[in-house]
C-alpha cells in the first residue's frame, strides 16, 4: 500500500515537473528571412563595348566624364536610368560637333540620358506628356510619340526613332537610335543667316556711241554748215554758166 502511494506521488511529481519545464521554456523564434540579394552591378562600358558598335558614343562618355554620372545613376539610385545610344555612323554624319565647346559637347551627351528606367511600354505614357527632362536639365527636354509600338523622339532640332533595345532590364535601359539627339538649346541658335541681297550695281554714264560721234563730226564739218552749202551752189551755177557761154560761142562761129 505504501509502495503504491509512493509510486503515485512520484508520477504526479514527474508530470508536474515536465509541465513546468514546458511552461518555463522560452518561446521558439521564427527564422529571420534572408536579406534580398543586391542587384548585379551594371557596367555601362562593357555593355556599350559588346553591343553596337557604339565606340563613338562611349568615347564621348569618357572624354566628357558623363560616364561617371550615368554609372552612378544606374547602380546607386532606385530610379535607374534610360540611355539613347546613336550608332557610330550617326556621329560621323554630324560635322558640327567638332565646333562645340567642351561644355556644349557635355550637354549634348547628357541630353541622351533620362534619370529613370523606362521600358518600351512606358513610352506610350510618356507620349501623352508635353516633354520629358533629361540629364542636361533646363530646356534640354525630349518629346516622345508612340506609333503602334515604334517610339519616335523629337529634340526640337532633330527627329529620330528607337531602332532596337540593347539592354532593358531594371535598373538600366539602353536603346539604339538612328540619329544623334541635337538639343535646340544649342543648335537652335545656329541657324544660318538669310543671304543678304546683292548690292545694286552703280549705273555708269553711257559711253558716247559711234553714231553720236559721227553725227557730231558731221555737224562740225564745213560741208554740213549753211555757208558751205551756199558756196557749193554758187560754184555749180558758175560752171553751168561757163558751159552755156562756150556752147553759144561755138554756135556763133559756125
Amino acid at each position: 500500500m505504501e509502495f503504491s502511494m509512493i509510486f503515485i506521488v512520484s508520477n504526479i511529481m514527474l508530470l508536474l515537473s515536465s509541465a513546468f519545464a514546458k511552461t518555463a521554456s522560452p518561446p521558439s523564434l521564427s527564422p529571420t528571412p534572408a536579406p534580398a540579394p543586391a542587384p548585379d552591378f551594371v557596367n555601362l562600358t562593357d555593355l556599350l563595348s559588346v553591343a553596337g558598335p557604339f565606340h563613338a558614343f562611349l568615347g564621348y562618355l569618357e572624354s566628357t566624364k558623363v560616364l561617371d554620372t550615368f554609372q552612378n545613376q544606374a547602380n546607386n539610385t532606385e530610379e535607374g536610368i534610360t540611355i539613347f545610344v546613336p550608332k557610330d555612323s550617326a556621329f560621323s554624319a554630324v560635322k558640327k560637333l567638332s565646333k562645340l565647346t567642351s561644355d556644349q559637347l557635355k550637354q549634348v551627351i547628357l541630353f541622351h540620358g533620362l534619370s529613370h528606367f523606362y521600358s518600351l511600354a512606358d513610352f506610350k505614357n510618356l507620349s501623352q506628356t508635353s516633354s520629358t527632362p533629361t540629364f542636361a536639365g533646363g530646356d534640354y527636354t525630349l518629346n516622345f510619340t508612340d506609333d503602334s509600338g515604334t517610339v519616335h523622339i523629337s529634340s526640337g532640332w532633330s527627329k529620330t526613332k528607337v531602332s532596337s533595345a540593347v539592354h532593358a532590364t531594371d535598373p538600366v535601359a539602353i536603346y539604339q537610335v538612328d540619329k544623334v539627339l541635337l538639343p535646340e538649346a544649342i543648335f537652335g541658335t545656329d541657324i544660318p543667316p538669310a543671304p543678304a541681297p546683292a548690292p545694286t550695281p552703280d549705273i555708269a554714264p553711257a559711253a558716247d556711241s559711234p553714231t553720236d560721234q559721227s553725227a557730231e563730226t558731221k555737224s562740225s564739218s564745213p560741208s554740213s554748215t549753211p555757208d558751205g552749202s551756199s558756196s557749193y551752189k554758187l560754184i555749180s551755177y558758175g560752171i553751168w554758166a561757163n558751159l552755156a557761154l562756150a556752147t553759144f560761142g561755138l554756135l556763133v562761129l559756125f
